[in-house]
């Protein structure tokens, strides 16, 4: 085994660092080759903005593989197809990969695996994508958590246990060996008609997509970038005479919720797409906390359990997709299956283009087309917005947000919209945003909806966040589409009268 070509395969792990699947293979063979496949079938589920975040990660990463002695091959087409003939062009008797929690891709990998195992190449699998592998949290009567704030006690307490310090990390592999023209089968039917091998990367239009906001996206692509992100968020702003803009682990507390402030760490595309391991991220935070313990700082050391919380609410979206794959299809809760939403397709249309004629909605919703990338706060204040207001259907914003996303992932966007819609992991049954208040709130100043809503700017700030703007200075931007409150009372009896027409039937 250790003198044949083995292949890593690389899928949302972009990064040779801190990489279980390919330290594990690196381990067992340094005939080692990389491998990343562009699968028409997942690719008509991204946006152009996260392909833009894979192509320019897959440029370092190529140039990484380089750096340790081998390459990265670059394939196009369905991997049932690609891989076998790939195996058999360059001899390869095993292939590695990390796994994917997504219930079609998990069909998809074994598949796959079995079409492999017929054929002579071995697959070895590996968890990377979290800090606990899905499906090792559950009850004390070991079942399935359903809500989150128990699965992170437990979570806790096992990892904890386990991880009283930082998590051991693995360092790249190193001394690889390039793959030989003399490997390649360059004669055999496979390799000339069948494997479609890329001679170079290729870029968003010739994929058929374009993306225009690489250069205000927060979100910065490659395993170099997450770093220096990272360090940024939890190192440099250590000394606190140095914070700039508030992008500071120690401020998160205060600042994660106000759009208009830097003060997130903008890694969501990095761990999406792994150019940054979770493991990674958790450590830096380990060690901001002692640096906030040293101090006895409190607000800092809340502001850091806040930001881990972050990191396993990620955890636990994950675990819900995998212990319910039904999810990706539905809502969780069933008494949600039929109920009557109008989808109206103007106001989806207004709601789509930020031209709901209120400020915050459509503030956050030119930012998501702008640049591919929303603010948390306001994907909750937007999601309640088009279902509680508008009574469209949850999965319809699903559907736009992983199409524009630069960090679309679907167990963390699935779980967000169930959370907005109470169709989900909830414990709170019908909970509905204010977005007049959710703006006041979390942007007094209007400083965030003039910077997305120009032609709102000269509104004086008390109007512009009230909505209370009159014709001459909205300057053609549309009227409210609808009036909140009157929505709210209707969507409430709306959802009141289907409730008991459906405790009713459940009682016959």
């Amino acid at each position: 085994m250790n003198n044949k070509r083995s292949i890593f395969w690389h899928r949302k792990d972009l990064r040779i660092e801190d990489n279980i699947g390919l330290n594990n293979c690196a381990k067992i063979t340094s005939n080692l080759t990389g491998l990343y496949i562009f699968d028409p079938n997942v690719l008509k589920y991204i946006s152009s903005a996260q392909l833009w975040f894979i192509l320019e990660s897959l440029k370092e990463l190529k140039s990484n593989w380089q750096s340790i002695g081998s390459d990265l091959l670059l394939l196009k087409g369905d991997p049932i197809q690609e891989l076998p003939y790939l195996c058999n062009a360059i001899k390869a008797e095993l292939i590695v990969w990390n796994k994917c929690i997504e219930p079609s891709l998990i069909e998809r990998d074994q598949k796959l695996k079995n079409i492999l195992n017929r054929n002579g190449v071995k697959v070895n699998e590996y968890w990377d994508h979290l800090l606990i592998e899905p499906g090792r949290i559950k009850t004390i009567e070991n079942s399935k958590f359903k809500v989150y704030t128990p699965f992170m006690r437990k979570w806790k307490s096992n990892f904890d246990s386990h991880n009283s310090e930082e998590i051991i990390t693995i360092s790249k592999p190193k001394n690889l060996k390039k793959l030989d023209k003399k490997e390649l089968n360059t004669n055999t039917y496979q390799f000339r008609s069948r494997l479609h091998l890329l001679n170079e990367l290729p870029d968003l239009q010739s994929l058929g997509f374009d993306f225009k906001g690489s250069s205000i996206c927060p979100c910065r692509p490659g395993e170099n970038s997450a770093r220096e992100q990272l360090r940024v968020f939890c190192d440099e702003s250590l000394d606190k005479t140095k914070i700039k803009n508030f992008n500071s682990i120690f401020n998160y507390g205060r600042y994660r919720d106000i759009p208009s402030f830097k003060g997130t760490s903008y890694l969501s595309a990095a761990l999406a797409l792994g150019t940054l391991s979770p493991r990674i991220a958790w450590n830096q935070s380990y060690k901001a906390s002692l640096m906030a313990l040293n101090d006895k700082d409190t607000n800092a050391i809340e502001s850091i359990r806040i930001w881990q919380n972050e990191l396993i609410w990620r955890e636990f979206y994950n675990n819900a997709i995998y212990n319910f794959p039904e999810l990706e299809k539905g809502p969780f809760r069933r008494k949600w299956d039929n109920f009557p939403w109008e989808n109206n397709p103007l106001f989806l249309k207004s709601w789509k283009e930020g031209l709901t004629g209120v400020p915050i909605i459509d503030a956050a919703i030119r930012e998501l087309n702008s640049s591919g990338w929303m603010h948390n706060r306001c994907r909750m204040i937007v999601a309640s917005f088009l279902v509680k207001d508008l009574i469209c259907n949850w999965q319809l914003g699903e559907e736009v947000f992983m199409s524009k996303l630069v960090d679309g992932d679907l167990a963390a966007n699935n779980g967000g919209w169930q959370w907005s819609a109470s169709s989900g992991m909830d414990a709170k049954p019908l909970r509905i945003f204010n977005p007049y208040t959710q703006a006041k709130k979390f942007d007094p100043e209007g400083i965030y909806i003039r910077y997305w809503v120009p032609e709102l700017k000269n509104v004086n700030t008390k109007d512009l966040l009230n909505g209370e703007i009159s014709p001459l200075e909205r300057r053609g931007y549309p009227e409210p589409i609808v009036a909140h409150k009157e929505q709210q009372a209707y969507f409430k009896e709306i959802y009141n009268f289907y409730v008991m027409r459906n405790a009713s039937k459940s009682n016959n």
